[in-house]
């Protein structure tokens, strides 16, 4: 593709303008580690939930969405819209206990939880395997995105793109802290959501489109439904609805969708300044993640299907691409050819600021892991905070280095994002508990960490040998063993001491009955300042806004407004249901608190 005078300038000023927060936090991040890897714990809601949104919205996002639709449908999109219930979860559960932890990575949870040697086992195994081999997984998956768009709008080969990227994201995760990610995160994404819906915009006033009444009349029949077809249950209906909504959301963990909260998504709600702060971010970024975001996208990605509808006409139309690039995801780059001048320089800075948001963030989280949970805790522990600031910044350029020469084995990110997902199946179960039942210890962890990799494993091998079998089958098996095994291990080992577990319930606080046998060994005093009442009719509320105001915007789009003002209504009345739950959480957690103070004030 051609790039104008025009179209250079607005990526160079885009680039710029991020470059100036990187720049003036550079003094800040190196004072210490809090201030590095958290911020100082001082960040307000809506950056960090800017912040997040940003980090899930990455090159291989559209990429991915493009490549759902192309093979299933809109409906397709269920595999991670489940994932709703996860992120409410986690607003209205686990965030408020995620902030009073106040630990500085999600991993120093395992040796506040747990106790002994198996503890530190889980953290130091967890900082490599996760912020290693699972980060540079996914930094790889968003860098092939890259590769591929690179490829269609600028002829660069693989080796060129990750040379450049690189170098960026060394620069801007090294030198700016946590403070300069979430800085940098909210300028990108407001260019990168100006250019998707940019993208939309001239997709659909292509001559063979002809506007949203042409895209729906020439679409193929059932492609804009927003649920699978019913009559294909085993090919559409189990793999696309039952297992993501059944199974997939509490019984996975996939990195910015974990059950119970973790990785940068834990981070942020660690860097914010209050409970209420970590709460409020995480809320705005389920909102913004599920209801916000997506339709620029599908346009763009249901426009394609009339301009490309064979990868063979991607082939002819961009002959200079490597044709081993080639799949459905790049329909979504195909695309951007027929942006004019000025908006495809604008689509150009989009795209690198998802890339750069996502990339820094993962680099950051990462090395949280490895120096602060490894190499503090188990090499090196002792030394002063500018240097394991100094570490910090080596093994972030190490980390892009091995997430770009990982890049070489992958090759769509449909692909990629199945392989994550398995990895993770069959966990979830337990981060959702840990919280909230005093008896799994570090070996229920260890136990399912070992099983889940263990048939993911095998299930991979059988279908690299010709016997595999389909995801609707081995997700479901991969949850039931490795539930089976992680259950079976919780009983048979020995429970957490009790001084430990009376220390951890003391800050946290968590809800519900699961710690009625400690409290009564030991005495504690006092009540949780949560309900679980609250939070699953936050839950509730939370599901039905998001979903409401999806499936609403989508209903107009496609021209059905009886359906869109149904929608509407459900919307209104799930905003109505928050609007006074909040405030009702809000007070009588403060009412908690008072009531705690006071009793420990008579017992003294």
């Amino acid at each position: 593709m051609h790039l104008t005078a025009l179209d250079w300038v607005v990526v160079v000023a885009s680039v710029a303008i991020c470059f100036l927060p990187a720049l003036l936090m550079v003094r800040r991040a190196g004072a210490n580690t809090a201030e590095y890897f958290t911020s100082g714990r001082a960040a307000p809601w809506w950056l960090i939930g800017v912040s997040m949104v940003a980090t899930t919205f990455s090159t291989d996002t559209p990429n991915l969405v493009t490549n759902l639709v192309r093979k299933k449908g809109v409906a397709n999109n269920w595999t991670w819209w489940a994932f709703l219930l996860t992120g409410m979860a986690t607003v209205f559960f686990y965030a408020k206990l995620w902030r009073r932890s106040g630990v500085l990575t999600d991993l120093e949870f395992y040796e506040l939880r747990y106790s002994g040697k198996s503890a530190s086992f889980v953290r130091g195994f967890r900082a490599i395997y996760l912020g290693l081999f699972f980060n540079c997984c996914i930094m790889a998956a968003v860098n092939l995105a890259a590769v591929k768009i690179a490829s269609v709008l600028l002829g660069l080969k693989m080796s060129q793109t990750l040379l450049i990227c690189g170098g960026i994201n060394i620069f801007f995760a090294a030198t700016s802290g946590l403070w300069g990610v979430l800085v940098i995160d909210m300028i990108q994404f407001g260019i990168a959501m100006t250019a998707s819906f940019a993208a939309a915009y001239f997709a659909v006033k292509r001559p063979e489109v002809g506007g949203l009444a042409g895209l729906m009349h020439k679409l193929p029949a059932g492609s804009i439904n927003l649920l699978p077809d019913f009559s294909k249950t085993w090919e559409m209906v189990v793999p696309i609805l039952v297992i993501p909504l059944a199974v997939q959301w509490w019984a996975a963990w996939y990195p910015g969708a974990e059950p119970g909260g973790g990785s940068y998504i834990a981070q942020r709600m660690l860097a914010a300044r209050s409970e209420k702060d970590a709460l409020g971010g995480t809320l705005f970024f389920n909102v913004a993640h599920y209801a916000l975001r997506p339709w620029p996208w599908i346009i763009v990605a249901l426009a394609s299907m009339i301009v490309y509808p064979q990868l063979a006409d991607i082939e002819r139309a961009f002959p200079g691409v490597n044709k081993e690039l080639i799949d459905h995801d790049m329909a979504y780059s195909a695309m951007l050819k027929f942006l004019p001048s000025g908006f495809m320089g604008l689509m150009m800075a989009g795209l690198l600021a998802a890339y750069v948001s996502t990339i820094i963030t993962h680099l950051n989280w990462g090395t949280s892991y490895i120096v602060h949970d490894c190499y503090r805790r188990f090499v090196r522990p002792g030394m002063d905070e500018k240097h394991y600031v100094m570490v910090g910044r080596i093994v972030t350029g190490l980390l892009m280095v091995a997430a770009g020469g990982m890049t070489y084995a992958l090759q769509s990110a449909l692909e990629s994002f199945n392989l994550l997902l398995s990895f993770g199946a069959g966990t979830g179960l337990i981060y959702l508990l840990r919280w909230f039942w005093w008896r799994i210890n570090a070996w229920s962890e260890i136990a399912a960490m070992i099983s889940s990799f263990l048939a993911t494993a095998g299930f991979f091998i059988a279908k690299k040998l010709g016997h595999g079998v389909g995801d609707e089958v081995s997700i479901p098996m991969t949850v039931a063993v490795t539930s089976v095994v992680w259950l079976a291990t919780t009983w048979l080992t020995p429970p957490v001491d009790y001084a430990t577990l009376a220390k951890f319930w003391k800050l946290t606080r968590p809800a519900g009955p699961g710690w009625s046998v400690v409290r009564r060994s030991v005495g504690i005093v006092g009540s949780s300042p949560d309900s679980l009442t609250d939070g699953l009719l936050g839950l509730l509320f939370g599901c039905g806004l998001v979903y409401s105001a999806l499936f609403g915007a989508g209903s107009f789009l496609y021209g059905r407004h009886i359906a869109g003002a149904i929608w509407c209504v459900a919307f209104a009345v799930s905003s109505t249901g928050l609007a006074w739950l909040l405030p009702r959480m809000w007070s009588s957690q403060r009412a908690a608190s008072e009531l705690e103070r006071t009793a420990t004030a008579r017992m003294q």
